[in-house]
Parts: structure tokens; sequence; C-alpha cells
């Protein structure tokens, strides 16, 4: 049995079509959603969302949003979100380093904030390359 998927950001639909399962980065951790799952709506965090088609497991990185889930459909409202395959390791392994240089010479709190939240972004697409992987 297959549910639908549908993530889309401001910009664009990154993904629509039929999945086997997924796993989904939510503020009070990660969920799995199969098949006549309960309906909840849920806020999205910055993270990793997993999506198996059949025997493959595909990696996307998701910068925060929302999710809705009831009759076998998965609709994710995502700030922004990029499939692994579409990250460029070096850049993103370069945007992780400047996010940590920024992080440790931030001087305040909104400076902090920014930075942390901008490492935590960074650090989530290397983590899409590596999970991908796998």
């Amino acid at each position: 049995m297959t549910l639908n998927l549908c993530v889309l950001t401001p910009n664009r639909i990154i993904w629509n079509s039929e999945v086997k399962e997924i796993i989904l980065s939510t503020n009070s951790g990660q969920i799995g959603v199969l098949a006549k799952h309960a309906p909840i709506a849920t806020a999205v965090d910055i993270g990793l969302l997993r999506i198996r088609l059949n025997d493959q497991w595909l990696t996307m990185a998701l910068m925060g949003g929302f999710a809705k889930i009831g009759n076998n459909k998965i609709t994710i409202l995502g700030n922004d979100a990029e499939m692994s395959t579409d990250i460029d390791p070096q850049e993103a392994q370069q945007a992780f380093e400047i996010a940590e240089a920024n992080l440790n010479k931030a001087e305040g709190k909104r400076q902090t904030i920014e930075a942390n939240l901008a490492l935590r972004r960074a650090r989530t697409r290397v983590e899409a390359i590596n999970a991908s992987s796998y």
C-alpha cells in the first residue's frame, strides 16, 4: 500500500508522487509514516526527510515548515527543501564551515540565534548528502 507525498515550498513543488513510507523530522522528534497513518498536523523541524520507494531510500533536506497527514496523503509545506541529489557536496561543506565560523564570532543574542539557525540549515544539507550514500 502506498501514500501520496507532496512537498511544496513557496517557490516550487519539490516532490509529488506515491511513496511506501517516510521518516519526517518534527519539532518533537522523528516520526515514521506508513499507509493508514492516523491523521495529524505537525510542525516540521530543520532536518532530513527520508523517503522510501519500494526498496530504495531517498533523502531530502527540509528547512522547517508544516505537515498534514491523513487519508494516505502527506502534504508538507516547507520553508525550503532540496533533494540530496541536487546538493553540491563541496558547496554544502563550504557553507557549513562558514556557518560554523560565523557562530563562533557571533556577538549578542540575535547574531547567535541567526548563526545557530544558519548552522543547522548547513548541517542538514551536509547530512542529506551523507545519508544518501548509504
